[in-house]
């Protein structure tokens, strides 16, 4: 009785050992539990790849080095997400911004699209996508520069990503230097100085050649912070400067042009020196201009003239000059995919295949890992660019100097500001009366745009 009794039991345990081993129907061994061999951690997940397709538009401005760039970027980020169509589309500088806000104001713009020092106006219009809830997920900022997070931050949300970061200095054409036999300037110089060698430079190189381009208008903003002001109260929403201050700006400019150190209104406006391939610093005909660090690259590809920067001159508060956003991207609030918006902009500034595709086009990167990658197989124009704008960090620690953002109405302040330049040029408004018309205008261009 009692052996078949066993026997019985026998039985039945061996039933329940069977039942149990078949619980996930797969008959599988090693796909669950802690013996999944592949299971959906590890690369896989990494990817953050889906079935779903996505279409995304990116928008950027910039000439075709630049578009081929970013495009090499694009597919190379296609082929770690192949679910992820991205469509580019760029336009020239001057074209750029109409485009973009014709796009707005039909609902149908890019799902990413790169804004730079006017991302305030962007930001107030309600447009911009809230990048907040994908940090520490698919938005990586945890090795990216803390000033340049606090730049995207607008109205307490992150609303903009640095692609890139630079510092704007003074380019010089050191083999008109060498032939003026004036020694290449150094950091630390002033405006005295800038407005004499200017002088010296045209005067020793001959009738076409000049000293300096004329950036009143690009310079402006740091002349004022050099003086103790601003071009715009962020805090106040208003101006952060006098008319008095203009004025003296205005008439440093007007007199160094009188003395011929100054390339002529009507040369500038054909070559405007914006533009790389029409500066007159690559044709040897202009020895000096302010430009951002990121530009020294694109300048120095089109001449054989060597080219260096140094800090600008400095005023009685130091440089004004800051380590800054070149330019960043920004989602849109309208995007059907924030999540794909997200993950591309963290591949743009996080990858190092990308940043080495990149390079400093857009400044140099804003990661302190993908910094030290180019850094350490940079090409002797960007080394260059590597100290100068190590200096300026440097200097900006003993003289701090709050980053600006483009005032709102910051087209119509600048084509004001561009027409005021060539009334006083060309000789159709005395400096005092266009400076009090370029300051009542900027009085009512800021206040109508808040």
């Amino acid at each position: 009785m009692k052996k078949r009794m066993l026997v019985i039991l026998l039985a039945a345990l061996m039933l329940v050992a069977t039942a149990c081993s078949g619980g996930t129907g797969t008959g599988a061994p090693g796909t669950g539990g802690t013996n999944g061999g592949t299971g959906s951690t590890g690369e896989n997940e990494g990817d953050n790849t889906s079935s779903e397709q996505v279409e995304l538009r990116v928008m950027w401005w910039g000439d075709q080095k630049r578009a081929d760039r970013t495009n090499q970027v694009l597919e190379l980020f296609t082929k770690k997400y192949p679910n992820i169509k991205v469509m580019g589309e760029f336009a020239p500088a001057t074209g750029y911004f109409d485009k973009l806000n014709t796009q707005l104001a039909s609902g149908t713009a890019a799902d990413i699209f790169f804004l730079g020092g006017n991302v305030v106006d962007y930001a107030n219009k309600g447009v911009l996508l809230e990048l907040d809830p994908y940090v520490g997920k698919e938005l990586d900022l945890s090795d990216m520069d803390e000033t340049m997070v606090k730049y995207g931050t607008l109205g307490g949300k992150l609303l903009h990503v640095s692609a890139g970061a630079n510092a704007r200095g003074i380019v010089v054409n050191t083999k008109l230097f060498e032939q003026a036999g004036i020694p290449v300037p150094q950091d630390g110089w002033n405006w005295d100085d800038y407005a004499r060698i200017s002088k010296e430079l045209s005067g020793k190189l001959g009738k076409g050649v000049y000293g300096t381009y004329n950036f009143t208008v690009d310079g402006m903003d740091i002349a004022l912070k050099q003086n103790g002001a601003q071009l715009y109260n962020m805090e106040e929403g208003k101006p952060g400067f006098q008319e008095a201050d203009a004025l003296k700006w205005f008439k440093y400019w007007e007199s160094t042009t009188a003395s011929g150190g100054v390339v002529t209104p009507e040369l500038a406006v054909s070559n405007p020196p914006g533009d790389p391939s029409k500066s007159l610093i690559v044709t040897g005909k202009v020895a000096m201009s302010l430009i951002p660090s990121n530009q020294l690259a694109a300048h120095q590809s089109l001449t054989e003239d060597p080219l260096t920067m140094v800090q600008l001159p400095r005023g009685p508060k130091g440089t004004g000059v800051v380590f800054e956003s070149s330019q960043g991207l920004s989602g849109y609030a309208k995007t059907k995919h924030p999540k794909e918006v997200a993950m591309l902009i963290n591949f743009f500034i996080n990858d190092s295949e990308a940043a080495k595709i990149l390079g400093n086009d857009r400044g140099v990167p804003v990661t302190s890992k993908n910094r030290a990658l180019l850094e350490g197989e940079a090409s002797d124009v960007d080394k260059i660019v590597y100290d100068y704008t190590s200096r300026v960090s440097e200097a900006t620690k003993t003289e701090p100097f709050s980053v600006s953002y483009n005032p709102p109405g910051f087209a119509e302040f600048s084509k004001l500001a561009e027409t005021t330049v060539q009334e006083i040029g060309f000789g159709r408004k005395k400096v005092e009366q266009a400076v009090k018309d370029f300051y009542n205008g900027t009085l009512t261009i800021f206040e109508s745009n808040q």
